[in-house]
């Protein structure tokens, strides 16, 4: 099985513009998510999809890859998409393809390994990583995208409410859907192909595409927290993270003091 990621990644943000290349540590966004999952030895390659040259020659220039794609993409799937097909990969249909959104910027190697290894064990369609929530503001917060499972870890609904109700207990977790997300290589060209669907559209969640259509989605859930940098005050929140974080240390060494 091959295995590649692919990090989509764009200026044009609408509460957040050029946050790609924003800085955490004296080094842009996107070049953190690409060291990061850099650091994965599960992929055969690990490449940043932009439209954005700006974006390009600032991790061509870090000693990452870039490749450029169209800039009327309205869905990072879509992207990623081109981008594989672009780099002629020589895929075939079980092989896995990771996205990790550019504004993931707490992916760690042992959450690229455990998606790895749900999608070996079975080859479902989709894996989504899914992050316990730590914060209640998050949970409550209608801009993060919660996500519940029936016992053997297949999604079950995705919404920008407040999932699974806590009205009657307090003694329960909820999970986070993150911007990790990998496909058979065959689905993700099915998966661009597959219309709306009503619930996609009220939530504004693109997995519920799956879903409705009938599709598996596999959830691999960590207790790590993650931070999707959408705004300064997520900026600023992931890099006192990222300053005592031990995978942060193993591509920035001493320039995180």
């Amino acid at each position: 099985m091959k295995a590649v990621c692919i990090i989509p990644a764009r200026m044009g943000s609408v509460r957040f513009p050029g946050k790609p290349l924003a800085p955490l540590l004296g080094m842009p966004l996107v070049l953190h998510v690409w060291n990061r999952c850099q650091l994965c030895q599960g992929f055969e390659r690990v490449v940043v999809a932009t439209c954005d040259p700006e974006i390009r020659e600032a991790v061509e220039e870090n000693g990452g890859e870039a490749v450029m794609t169209a800039t009327t993409h309205e869905r990072a799937t879509d992207r990623v998409r081109e981008a594989v097909a672009l780099l002629d990969l020589s895929l075939t249909d079980d092989d896995f393809v990771l996205m990790v959104q550019g504004d993931e910027v707490l992916m760690a190697p042992a959450m690229a390994d455990k998606m790895l290894a749900t999608f070996a064990r079975g080859r479902p369609p989709v894996v989504n990583l899914a992050a316990r929530f730590h914060r209640i503001d998050d949970y409550e917060d209608p801009n993060t995208v919660k996500v519940v499972a029936a016992s053997d870890g297949r999604a079950l609904y995705f919404s920008r409410a407040p999932i699974p109700s806590r009205a009657r207990t307090t003694d329960f977790h909820a999970f986070q859907q993150t911007g990790v997300i990998g496909f058979s290589w065959s689905f993700l060209r099915r998966f661009s192909e597959l219309p709306q669907t009503p619930l996609e559209k009220t939530e504004s969640v693109d997995m519920l595409r799956v879903v409705e259509h009938g599709y598996d989605i596999r959830l691999v859930f960590t207790d790590a927290e993650t931070i999707g940098v959408d705004t300064e005050a997520d900026r600023a929140r992931a890099e006192k993270f990222l300053r005592t974080d031990p995978v942060t240390q193993l591509y920035l060494g001493s320039r995180t003091v």
